[in-house]
């Protein structure tokens, strides 16, 4: 659905500078070039100079929308629009202040307020759709995860509770500590689980479902991440790829581990979380 599709964020300054800047430059290039809305009849010396101050209002509302969304968690598409709302509707209102105390010199009214809002519309709807789709791409390639950056192993401490999962599976009863399970992966009707067992990998192959084995033993550390892997996200040590697709590694098993994208706005804030 469109409302759980997953938008980045960035938290590097620098990009939400550079690309509010880029915003407000794009404001004031389609007024001076286009020169719509009664533009193109105000006639002033130092006409182009009068319109810069827009770009400072659209920007500013920019980077001040985009420095407090950064703070936010699961991120997506629908939030990211209501964003781009919330910046017009600031930069109308300081535009509006603008243009009326200093370029026309007119009283405040409700009526001429609504005729910026609209102004505002229509310029900054094409001007947020390249705004938008450009910060995707951009920062889908620059995710703040890189590539097989090594993630802090979280040790588990001599007075912490080890849970203890149960796995009842046909005529099948299998016990397995939490923090011996590494991983399990689905072949059809059958489930194969990767364990540990006196710091050796083992392996069992099951008559189960993923989704039944997932209802067993679930727990804050075992997470589906994909429609063919269980994945237990304590003992991932390497992760690589982006918003397109992740690959997980675990340093006992030989082979990579997949996260859908719709896994990807619960995983991997689990796995930066591991991180700080």
């Amino acid at each position: 659905m469109l409302s759980f599709t997953p938008y980045p964020k960035s938290q590097s300054i620098k990009e939400i500078l550079f690309s509010s800047l880029a915003a407000g430059i794009l404001v004031y290039l389609f007024l001076i070039i286009f020169q719509p809305f009664g533009t193109e009849s105000f006639h002033h010396p130092y006409k182009y100079l009068i319109l810069f101050p827009y770009t400072i209002i659209f920007g500013s509302s920019f980077f001040a929308s985009d420095l407090c969304t950064s703070r936010f968690k699961n991120w997506n598409i629908i939030s990211e629009l209501l964003k781009i709302l919330l910046i017009l509707f600031l930069g109308s209102t300081l535009s509006y202040f603008y243009n009326s105390l200093f370029i026309s010199h007119v009283a405040l009214s409700f009526e001429n307020y609504c005729y910026m809002f609209l102004y505002s519309l229509s310029v900054g709807i094409p001007i947020s759709a390249i705004y938008i789709l450009s910060r995707y791409i951009y920062l889908n390639s620059h995710k703040d995860i890189p590539q097989n950056n090594t993630l802090e192993q979280i040790e588990t401490s001599e007075h912490s509770i080890n849970t203890i999962l149960r796995i009842s599976a046909n005529n099948t009863v299998l016990t397995i500590a939490e923090n011996d399970l590494l991983c399990v992966q689905s072949m059809e009707n059958y489930c194969t689980l990767y364990y540990l067992e006196s710091n050796t990998v083992k392996k069992i192959w099951l008559r189960i479902s993923l989704s039944n084995i997932l209802t067993q033993i679930q727990t804050q550390k075992i997470k589906r991440c994909h429609r063919s892997y269980i994945i237990n996200i304590g003992k991932v040590k390497n992760i690589k790829g982006n918003a397109q697709g992740y690959k997980l590694f675990l340093p006992e098993i030989d082979f990579e581990i997949p996260v859908s994208r719709s896994f990807i706005s619960i995983i991997i804030p689990e796995l930066q979380h591991l991180r700080t």
